[in-house]
């Protein structure tokens, strides 16, 4: 069983993963180099765990702790309880959720690894805006797409924000990293997935025209928002397919293009 320990002094170094959260840079740097990320809320907290991350600490306010009682109970992870004003000290914002849990990560799995046994994957280009990626994961969680694959210039999807924004959709999904941009794309291939390029350009067909749930693999390519894929990932495409437009409008943010090229490539797939 966990321990509950009261804290008083925001330079407790107990408390150094929760340090500076509002500090991207920081936290970038300083999250995968020492192995952990923070998991921000109840939903998020059990989720990881029930992800089978392990648990490094909680740091609560004392009204959360009957609330995660029974995780507490099943972790051997210290817990840090705090005063409101003291967690907001540490973290540099308001901790409204109540609850934080820093967390262990684990090796990422391979590109090789996650299209093994995958049919329906989201390959993702320069995708740096952790709201996007999170967004992405819950979509792809929620509309039945199987794995991941990031350029190595993406954001982390274990940020805070991202697992905030994905409500630990990012658990769910397995993901890797591309490491050879963009040739590593060839193994997508080589594994028997079709690479569709999703663009607005105007020699990009109709996403529904292409049938894409038909087909007995599918990798959906996403870029940035505003700048969209590069010429390069372009070139790589087996095919460019959009999303038809109304009323004049070009392209739509990229969690809400995800969303709906999602469901299209996974509606009525083979099985």
């Amino acid at each position: 069983m966990a321990e509950l320990i009261t804290v008083t002094d925001p330079g407790d170094p107990r408390l150094h993963d929760y340090t500076g959260l509002t500090d991207v840079e920081l936290r970038r740097r300083r999250e995968p180099a020492e192995g952990l990320f923070i998991a921000e809320g109840e939903k998020v907290v059990r989720r990881a765990g029930e992800a089978g991350y392990a648990m490094r600490s909680m740091l609560l306010s004392a009204k959360w702790v009957d609330v995660m009682r029974d995780v507490i109970d099943r972790s051997d992870a210290p817990v840090y309880v705090v005063e409101p004003a003291l967690a907001e000290e540490v973290t540099g914002y308001h901790v409204h959720r109540g609850a934080l849990a820093s967390m262990q990560r684990r090796p990422l799995p391979t590109a090789a690894g996650v299209l093994r046994t995958a049919r329906r994957v989201v390959v993702m280009e320069s995708v740096n805006d952790h709201t996007n990626i999170g967004a992405i994961f819950r979509s792809a969680a929620a509309l039945g797409m199987d794995a991941v694959l990031l350029s190595p210039d993406c954001a982390d999807p274990l940020y805070r924000r991202s697992v905030k924004v994905s409500m630990g959709a990012v658990f769910s999904v397995p993901y890797a990293r591309v490491d050879t941009w963009p040739r590593g794309l060839e193994a997508v291939g080589e594994a028997g997935f079709r690479l569709l390029a999703l663009t607005p350009g105007e020699k990009a067909r109709p996403l529904d025209d292409v049938a894409a749930h038909r087909m007995e693999r599918v990798a959906l390519m996403l870029g940035a928002e505003g700048s969209g894929l590069s010429a390069r990932a372009l070139a790589a495409a087996d095919e460019w397919v959009r999303i038809p437009m109304s009323h004049g409008v070009d392209s739509l943010n990229v969690g809400a293009a995800a969303a709906v090229a999602f469901y299209a490539v996974t509606t009525g797939r083979p099985r």
